[in-house]
């Protein structure tokens, strides 16, 4: 007997609880680690250790390594926004803001791949995509006004972590604008490899402080973003979407955003305040909106993008 059009095959629930919990505590991970560890040298070790453990799994996997000859320029431009993008301007975002706030604005990231789809793919904003940019615009706006009241209008970290929502759904859109014909494995990591060069000259350049002082806490944190956000996470991913339609995998981000609060609030001791419950609440609506597809027709998965 076939699983229902619109159901997570049970072949995928565990896939689907590693994603969820591994990328939802990555947040106060992170936080932790860029508390100690310059933003250049973490988000350095973090894309290194992805591309090879992307690398090493395409490889165990037999597929295919290299991209397909002319596709090299589209895959090294889609990581600039995909990875290097992202990751700095998260990064830097959360030596500013709260883990908890900086989850919920950067998972605005599919709201802007609505307003995108227009000018890059030709695509037109549907009724449902209006209403879900409606309710994000509304949750930024929340959290954007209390962080321009708390920092006196500069709100240097909040505008960071959304800037890198909009890299990662430019990047998204451009890799559906330039499609790369290889396998999704190794097509990820080269995007971290790519993404990943202006970062690390930038570690080489720019940060000299040795690792050697780092606290044995900020080291955990860091080891999981290498292992468990940027390989096992990133493989639970591609297990769901292999098996799953796009909108049932797609779900699955729903709950990133809830896991990521409130491991902020257990392990960093922050305290959201109704702004930061409100504007969760709009979030979650509004990537409903977008990706619950009208009519319970399940669709084609496509080649995920770098996903966090």
């Amino acid at each position: 007997m076939t699983e229902p059009a619109q159901t997570l095959p049970r072949a995928t629930w565990l896939w689907f609880a590693i994603l969820t919990l591994g990328w939802g505590f990555n947040w106060p991970m992170m936080k932790i680690a860029v508390g100690e560890v310059s933003v250049w040298t973490f988000r350095s070790l973090c894309v290194g250790a992805g591309a090879l453990g992307m690398f090493a799994i395409a490889a165990a996997n037999r597929q295919r390594l290299l991209p397909p000859p002319g596709q090299w320029v589209r895959v090294a431009l889609t990581a600039v926004f995909n990875v290097t993008g992202w990751n700095l301007l998260i990064g830097f975002g959360l030596t500013l803001l709260p883990a908890g706030r900086a989850v919920i604005l950067a998972y605005t990231m599919p709201l802007w791949v609505q307003l995108l789809i227009g000018p890059v793919l030709g695509e037109r904003l549907t009724r449902r995509g209006v209403l879900g940019l409606a309710l994000g615009m509304a949750a930024m706006a929340l959290l954007l006004s209390n962080e321009f009241a708390v920092l006196r209008n500069a709100p240097a970290g909040a505008l960071l972590v959304v800037g890198a929502a909009f890299s990662w759904a430019l990047g998204t859109v451009l890799t559906k604008r330039y499609p790369a014909n290889m396998p999704t494995t190794s097509y990820t990591a080269w995007q971290m490899l790519f993404g990943g060069l202006p970062v690390m000259l930038g570690a080489i350049l720019l940060d000299h402080a040795p690792l050697h002082a780092v606290s044995p806490v900020a080291m955990v944190a860091i080891a999981y973003n290498m292992l468990i956000a940027f390989i096992l996470c990133y493989w639970a991913w591609y297990k769901i979407v292999a098996s799953a339609p796009a909108a049932v995998s797609a779900l699955g981000t729903l709950m990133i955003p809830v896991v990521g609060v409130f491991s902020s609030a257990w392990l960093l001791g922050e305290r959201p305040g109704l702004p930061d419950y409100v504007g969760l609440a709009l979030v979650i609506a509004a990537i409903a909106t977008v990706i619950v597809p009208a009519g319970g027709r399940a669709q084609a998965a496509p080649r995920p993008a770098v996903s966090r």
